[in-house]
């Protein structure tokens, strides 16, 4: 699982199809972090949604889970999305929005609400060790998903992915300091973490396969691109940089695209 986000989303889709209950959703979110705190990012949406401001609540994700189920039954047609923008790429968020804009800075967020109805914005950002904090925020017009990657264009994407961040690796390892450790074993242990995370029954197998895929394309990117900073110039920093950045989107494209099939297998009619 990529992220809080992620797990938010491909969980609560499944819990409001009912086929997960509330305490599936949160058992699966806590797995992030033992302490969540949520609140709303001003006093309008706390008053509107019934959620702390200024201070936010150590109540877990329990709040979040109550504005989803009220946001859902004042407006049936509302969906859960994720997003994962990066600078450059903004698809799928609220331009001009602080949503966005927190969005953009945490690397993720969760989107809910009807195209073009009023919706609301969640953005989780480590607040100290072993803490996420969850801020809502107002959408005033939920924007138009657009269709993601399938999963078979995904699945091939990441295999290719896969081989060049391979070489990516290899190519920046002179990069590294002495004490920085073994890359294969920083990149396991990367992998270890992810694995801790647990997926709705309804997720797709393929789904399934391109999650712990990307999850290692990942793992590989993270450990290159630690070295990008100890390039000896900042034209070197760069080119590292532009080299991992496609293989970063190639990543994104392919979990936004196994979390949109997952979002549908857990909604559709059985």
């Amino acid at each position: 699982m990529s992220c809080p986000s992620s797990t938010l989303v491909m969980w609560v889709a499944a819990w409001l199809a009912g086929s997960s209950s509330p305490d599936d959703v949160i058992d699966a979110v806590q797995a992030w972090a033992p302490m969540h705190l949520v609140g709303a990012v001003d006093a309008e949406v706390a008053v509107q949604w019934d959620l702390p401001w200024p201070d936010p609540e150590d109540a877990g994700p329990v709040l979040l889970l109550r504005a989803l189920r009220r946001l859902a039954t004042e407006d049936p047609e509302a969906t859960v999305a994720l997003v994962l923008p990066a600078p450059g790429d903004v698809r799928g968020l609220p331009l001009g929005t602080a949503f966005a804009g927190a969005a953009i800075e945490s690397g993720q967020g969760v989107l809910v609400g009807a195209a073009g109805r009023p919706g609301l914005g969640m953005v989780p950002t480590v607040d100290g060790p072993d803490v996420l904090r969850w801020t809502v925020f107002p959408v005033p017009s939920t924007p138009l998903q657009g269709e993601q990657i399938g999963l078979g264009e995904a699945e091939f994407e990441l295999r290719r992915t896969v081989t060049e961040a391979a070489e990516a690796l290899t190519s920046m390892q002179g990069g590294y300091a002495a004490d920085a450790g073994d890359p294969r074993t920083r990149i396991a242990e990367a992998m270890a973490e992810f694995s801790h995370h647990s997926y709705p029954e309804s997720t797709p197998a393929r789904a399934l396969r391109i999650f712990d895929t990307a999850d290692q394309v990942a793992a590989i990117l993270t450990v290159a691109g630690d070295s990008g900073g100890r390039a000896q110039t900042a034209a070197g920093a760069a080119a590292r940089e532009e080299t991992l950045r496609p293989l970063w989107s190639a990543v994104r494209r392919a979990r936004l695209g196994a979390v949109s099939a997952s979002v549908r297998a857990a909604t559709s009619p059985r």
